[in-house]
C-alpha cells in the first residue's frame, strides 16, 4: 500500500564525477518515493570546501535530469526546508550543538591528535577496542581550565550511551552495536566547523526524513545517529527516528567495490557511450534488487510500480558491464523508430560525425534508421555504422581489406557490378540475388561472395543488412565504389 508520508532524500557531495553507485543509491530511493506517492528531497552535502566544486555541483544536477530522477524538493525548487545546500546552512548547525552541550549530550574534548594515537596504540596492544576512551568525558572545570591555559583547542564530542543499540535495518533485519563498538564521536571540529556526523542526521531530524536509504559503507555509523536522533528528539529538534535500510555494495573487477578509480565507475562514460538512461538505470536497479525470478528488462514506470525496499538483497551485487550493454540494446530495440532516430542525432554531427555537415544526407539517415535500430548496444555505434552514407568514399582499415579481398575477388566484383547493373534497385532482395549470381559463377556461397562487396561499398566486414544499404546508397554510388576497389586491387 502506498504511504504519502514517506520522504526520503539523496544527499551526494559534488565532488568528482557522478558514481554509477551514487546513482544506484538514487534511483532505489527515487522509485521508493514514487512507488509510495511520498517525497524525494534533493540535498547537497558541500561542507567540504577543499574537495566540493561548483562544476561537480552543476554535473549532478544535470546528471539527475538526464537520468529523469526528478526531486520534489531540492536545489533549483526550494521547498519548506531550505536552503538545501549545507554550506548555507552553517547557523543551524552551531545552533543545534550549542543545545547538545547545554543539555549534556556532547562535551568538549581537549586530547590532542598524538594523545589520541598514543592511547590507541595502547588499547590495540592490549587486545581493547581502540576507539575513543572517554577521556574528558567528565572532565572537572579546574582541568578544562588547565587545558584552556595550555591553549589547547576543543572539538564536541557526542556523548554516546552505555547500553547496546537495536535497530531493525530495512534490508538486513535486527542489528545490534555494544557500546565498546561505537565510542563518543567528534561532531565538530576544532575550528567550529561542523563534521557529517552532526550535519547529516540534523538536516533529516529538520527535514523530517522517514526513511533513510544509503550505502552499506555507513552502515557503522547508524547506531550513531540513532543515539544523536534520541538526543534531538528530547531537544525538540527531531520528531522520530527514520527507518534505515543499508544498501549492498556494487563490486567490480576482483571482487572488490566499485571505486570511483574503476574506469566502469562513472556516469559520463555511459552518457557519452550513448546509453539510453532507460537502459542504464534498468541495469542499475538489478544491482540488489530484482524485478522478478525470470525478468530482467523493464521499463521504470514498471520498477516504480512493483518496487520495495524490503525485497533488496544484502549481498554484495557485481557489476557486469557486458550485460549493461545487452539491457540497453534491448531498451534500443524497445524505441519507437523516430525516438530512435531523434535519439542518435548526437552522434550524427560533429565531433562524433567525421563527415562534413552538408554531406550528411536526412532521408537516408531515416531509411537507415529502422535497420540501424536491430544493431545497435550503444548510441554511439550509429557513427561507424552508417558513415559509409555520408562520406565521399568508404574508410575501409588494412585489416578488413586484407580479410574481404581474397585471391579472385576482382573477378567476383567484376561479376557483381554487371549483374547489380541490371538488378532492380527498387527491391532489396533482387540486389541480393544479384550478388548471389555472382558468387555462384565463382563457385561461391552468398556469404563469401558479398564479402568484398561490402568492404568495396561500405570499408567494412560487419555492419548493417548489405542490401538494404546498398539500396539506401543508391546504384551510382555503389557501382562508383565497386569500380574505385577494383582500380586498387588492380594497381
Amino acid at each position: 500500500m502506498a504511504n504519502a508520508n514517506v520522504r526520503v532524500r539523496f544527499c551526494p557531495s559534488p565532488t568528482g564525477n557522478p558514481h554509477v553507485g551514487l546513482v544506484r543509491t538514487a534511483l532505489f530511493n527515487w522509485a521508493f518515493a514514487r512507488h509510495n506517492q511520498g517525497t524525494m528531497v534533493f540535498r547537497i552535502e558541500d561542507t567540504d570546501a577543499a574537495r566540493d566544486s561548483e562544476e561537480s555541483y552543476n554535473q549532478l544536477l544535470d546528471s539527475l535530469r538526464w537520468l529523469g530522477l526528478d526531486w520534489d524538493e531540492g536545489p533549483e525548487i526550494g521547498g519548506p526546508h531550505a536552503p538545501y545546500r549545507q554550506s548555507q546552512r552553517m547557523d543551524i548547525y552551531r545552533d543545534v550543538a550549542a543545545k547538545l552541550l547545554a543539555g549534556g549530550h556532547a562535551y568538549h574534548c581537549y586530547c590532542s591528535q598524538a594523545e589520541l594515537d598514543e592511547r590507541r596504540d595502547a588499547a590495540r596492544a592490549a587486545g581493547r577496542p581502540s576507539g575513543y576512551d572517554g577521556h574528558c568525558r567528565e572532565l572537572s572545570a579546574e582541568q578544562v581550565e588547565v587545558y584552556q591555559a595550555e591553549g589547547r583547542e576543543a572539538i564536541v564530542r557526542f556523548r554516546m550511551p552505555d547500553e547496546p543499540i537495536t535497530f531493525t535495518d530495512l534490508v538486513r533485519g535486527e542489528l545490534t552495536f555494544t557500546p565498546d563498538n561505537v565510542p563518543d564521536y567528534g561532531i565538530v571540529r576544532a575550528n567550529g566547523a561542523p563534521l557529517y556526523t552532526l550535519v547529516n542526521p540534523v538536516d533529516d531530524a529538520l527535514m523530517e526524513i522517514t526513511h533513510v536509504l544509503r550505502g552499506e559503507d555507513l552502515l557503522s555509523s547508524t547506531p550513531r545517529q540513532i543515539a544523536l536522533y534520541k538526543a534531538l528528539i528530547e531537544l525538540g529538534v527531531a520528531k522520530e527516528i527514520p527507518a534505515f535500510g543499508h544498501l549492498p555494495y556494487v563490486m567490480g573487477e576482483g571482487n572488490k567495490k566499485l571505486s570511483k578509480r574503476d574506469p566502469q565507475a562513472s556516469l559520463n562514460l555511459y552518457r557519452e557511450r550513448g546509453f539510453l538512461p532507460e537502459g542504464l538505470l534498468n541495469y542499475l536497479s538489478l544491482l540488489g534488487w530484482s524485478f522478478s525470478a525470470d525478468q530482467d528488462l523493464f521499463t521504470i514506470p514498471e520498477m516504480v510500480e512493483k518496487f520495495d525496499i524490503a525485497d533488496v538483497n544484502a549481498n554484495p551485487a557485481r557489476f557486469d558491464l557486458k550485460k549493461a550493454e545487452s539491457i540497453n540494446a534491448d531498451h534500443i530495440r524497445m524505441l519507437d523508430v523516430k525516438d530512435f532516430a531523434a535519439a542518435c542525432e548526437p552522434w550524427l554531427n560533429a565531433p562524433h560525425a567525421n563527415w562534413a555537415p552538408e554531406d550528411f544526407d536526412r532521408a537516408a539517415w531515416e531509411a537507415i534508421a529502422p535497420y540501424a535500430q536491430t544493431r545497435l548496444t550503444v548510441l554511439s555505434d550509429i557513427t561507424a555504422n552508417v558513415d559509409f552514407l555520408f562520406l565521399k568514399e568508404p574508410v575501409a582499415d588494412e585489416a578488413s581489406w586484407t580479410k574481404a579481398m581474397k585471391e579472385g575477388s576482382d573477378a567476383l566484383l567484376i561479376t557483381a557490378r554487371e549483374h547489380l547493373e541490371t538488378a532492380d534497385w527498387n527491391d532489396p532482395e533482387s540486389l541480393k540475388n544479384a550478388v548471389l549470381a555472382a558468387g555462384e559463377a565463382h563457385g561461391l556461397k552468398l556469404g563469401k561472395a558479398q564479402a568484398p562487396v561490402r568492404v568495396a561499398v561500405t570499408g567494412r566486414t560487419v555492419g548493417l543488412p548489405l542490401f538494404e544499404s546498398l539500396q539506401i546508397l543508391g546504384k551510382d554510388k555503389t557501382l562508383a565504389r565497386i569500380d574505385a576497389a577494383l582500380a586498387k586491387l588492380a594497381g
